[in-house]
């Protein structure tokens, strides 16, 4: 499973070629890579943590905090930014503060000490409307890349043939018929309902989200906004010195297109879940920006507070052939055995149709659902990245994602945004109407009955995976 332009820089190597994630046995460099903070993510054997803190402590002679310490596993910000190292350990995973000998210690001793993969701590940003400052190598090109046509139709017709089969055994109907129909037609806003909610069939599902817990990890969210008064609101903030309260705008926006209100204040409805427990994460600074320590942190709290749903849109661009992380997959793998989902948004590098990016980090991870965007025409949106590689980094499936109207922080209240960003939240929210729908179900079969159930269009599968995400 792997919004508008990202301001994402990427990791680069000193000769401008695309740096890869660091092996266990690889050398560490004496400088951080351009798009990475110095810092190091380590993985663990889940059977082999305190092992592996033991190496932390005793081999790299590094204070450690754990999340075990903090109520409800929830590090604190301070901690966050301050401590030498912090172990995740419902993740298996440590972000480590090290200098590069010590980094050599520990790969010297990770044999014995259950550690599987070093690799260094990327640059995220908030994948919104502004500009990037870096640009990957890119497919160039139609929708084939570098793909013959031939092998793309394939590839399209044995997943259309495979999703014809999952339908009829489900008694669901395929809806080749509506979806010819859905492609003829332009989506707008109207007097009751944002275009995307029509798109996707929210508007007439009688699903709430009611029970269901989703957590959105951003930019954090207007906690005054007065669409969300008296909605069950739970917030941490894991950027140190940043109160959960939304500096930037594209978290309190991603949140309403999720979990909000049945009824806005002004205009159209445009949340999906509107009786869904929200549960917000800051995990990008005001400035649209973050770590990874502070996303496997949301990661992590998310788990232990039981969430079903965690929407992430957010990244960094990769480059083809680059590869996913290894601990990130890992980490999306035990959310999934958690019974957690984990949905983001595959990324807006491309430049359709010249121009297709592959999905970005972390959507790129086979184990996290990643996300395309959709016009109201039902086209590729000309900034959604594609699926260019054959292990991992595949687009699994889409949603609106062109001129979204949903919540933003005072005193605005709303505004319409484009993106993979935008198209994300979409997704999470219909999971946890699918959620709701089916209580026995969660984690990767949750995954699985939105693909089964999307509507298929005449696009390449490797640019909207399984269709349009539907609503039940």
């Amino acid at each position: 499973m792997a919004t508008s332009r990202s301001r994402s820089q990427g990791r680069r190597t000193s000769q401008g070629e695309p740096a890869v994630g660091s092996g266990v046995g690889e050398s560490a460099p004496s400088t951080p890579m351009p798009g990475t903070t110095g810092r190091y993510l380590v993985l663990m054997r889940e059977d082999a943590v305190e092992s592996g803190v033991r190496a932390l402590t005793d081999v790299a002679g590094l204070e450690v905090a754990s999340t075990r310490d903090f109520v409800n596993g929830a590090v604190d910000s301070q901690t966050m930014g301050e401590a030498e190292a912090v172990i995740f350990d419902n993740l298996g995973v440590a972000v480590v503060d090290t200098p590069p000998d010590q980094l050599r210690s520990l790969r010297a001793a990770s044999d014995d000490s259950g550690i599987l993969a070093i690799e260094p701590e990327r640059i995220n940003y908030a994948i919104d409307e502004g500009g990037m400052s870096f640009t990957p190598p890119m497919i160039t090109g139609g929708g084939g890349g570098s793909f013959s046509a031939d092998y793309l139709r394939g590839y399209r017709d044995a997943v259309n043939h495979l999703a014809d089969a999952m339908l009829g055994v489900s008694g669901i109907a395929s809806g080749s018929v509506l979806a010819s129909t859905l492609e003829q037609l332009a989506f707008s806003d109207d007097r009751e309902f944002t275009w995307g909610l029509r798109a996707t069939r929210v508007s007439d599902s009688h699903y709430s989200g009611k029970g269901v817990r989703v957590a959105v990890l951003d930019t954090g969210f207007d906690l005054e906004h007065p669409d969300f008064l008296g909605r069950n609101i739970v917030s941490r903030s894991f950027i140190s010195g940043e109160a959960v309260q939304d500096g930037h705008g594209h978290g309190t926006h991603c949140v309403g297109t999720a979990c909000g209100p049945k009824m806005a204040g002004q205009g159209p409805r445009y949340g999906v879940a509107y009786n869904a427990d929200i549960y917000v994460g800051k995990v990008l600074s005001n400035a649209g920006s973050g770590g990874d320590a502070g996303i496997l942190a949301g990661i992590s709290w998310a788990i232990s507070q039981k969430c079903h749903i965690i929407s992430m849109s957010l990244g960094a661009p990769t480059a083809v052939g680059q590869g996913y992380s290894r601990i990130f997959e890992q980490v999306a793998r035990r959310a999934l055995s958690a019974g957690t989902l984990i949905i983001a948004a595959a990324g807006n590098e491309s430049e359709r149709p010249n121009l297709i990016a592959p999905v970005g980090h972390p959507a790129n991870c086979p184990s996290i659902m990643a996300v395309a965007a959709l016009d109201n025409r039902m086209g590729i949106a000309p900034f959604s990245c594609g699926g260019r590689e054959l292990q991992g980094g595949q687009v699994d499936i889409a949603g609106p994602g062109v001129g979204i109207r949903s919540s933003w922080p005072r005193p605005t209240l709303y505004r319409s945004i484009s993106g993979t960003s935008m198209a994300t939240p979409h997704v999470a929210g219909i999971a946890a109407l699918y959620a709701e729908a089916n209580s026995d179900v969660q984690g990767g079969a949750l995954g699985w009955l939105l693909l089964q159930s999307a509507m298929r269009l005449s696009l390449p599968v490797s640019d909207i995976g399984a269709g349009l995400i539907q609503a039940p």
